[in-house]
């Protein structure tokens, strides 16, 4: 059996104009000032907790608990607006579904977030599971989440991929001693992703089906 673990955010769906959104309002609403979409390509991917850091300025990260507050309020309610799904994506997973290979995520976005995402593009029976961020368990790259993945679906780490669009995926795979897939139609460059030692580079959604089968 093989598992195909995808990494959300930047991978499966292009959510960052809604992170950003949120993002903005909370400095907006904090009277700071606020960043251009671009920026939060580099801000985005490792957690909440880090993405509040880097939209603050360096004097004002006492301002933390309270930006951190007002982007949860914001995005509870519009992180649906403008997050589409990446062309190929669907007919990827179709395709891998059929050649018999189990689907899963695992995410830093807020678990509740990344359950209620994945339900409304994708439905509820295409990922066996999804894992985002969850209170007592390290963020990615720590390999927690994925061990936590490969375990409660009982596959072999020797047919397992990490597939995600950040070196932070692909640490995530090297950390659990996966194979790892770098996706070029996410949030970061060939370079990051060809620096951190991926495996695979896939330009397009269909090259995994490829790397994978």
């Amino acid at each position: 059996m093989k598992l195909a673990v995808f990494d959300l955010d930047g991978t499966l769906v292009n959510s960052l104009a809604d992170i950003a959104e949120a993002a903005n309002y909370a400095l907006r609403t904090l009277g700071l000032p606020e960043h251009e979409l671009s920026k939060y390509n580099y801000f985005v991917g490792d957690g909440l907790d880090k993405l509040i850091q880097r939209i603050l300025p360096e004097d004002k990260q006492d301002r933390f608990d309270k930006a951190k507050a007002l982007y949860n309020e914001y995005y509870s309610k519009n992180y649906m607006v403008k997050t589409t799904v990446y062309d190929g994506i669907k007919e990827l997973l179709n395709s891998l579904k059929e050649k018999n290979v189990i689907l899963a995520v695992a995410s830093n976005k807020t678990d509740i977030f990344a359950d209620n995402v994945i339900e409304h593009y994708f439905g509820k029976d295409v990922f066996r599971l999804v894992c985002g961020k969850a209170d007592g368990v390290p963020i990615k790259p720590d390999p927690a989440v994925l061990n936590g993945v490969i375990e409660k679906l009982d596959a072999k780490k020797s047919n397992c991929f990490m597939i995600g669009d950040t070196k932070i995926d692909i640490h995530t795979g090297q950390n659990a001693g996966v194979e790892t897939i770098g996706c070029l139609w996410g949030f970061r460059t060939r370079e990051e992703l060809v620096s951190a030692g991926a495996d695979h580079i896939a330009e397009k959604p269909s090259d995994i089906l490829d790397i994978i089968i």
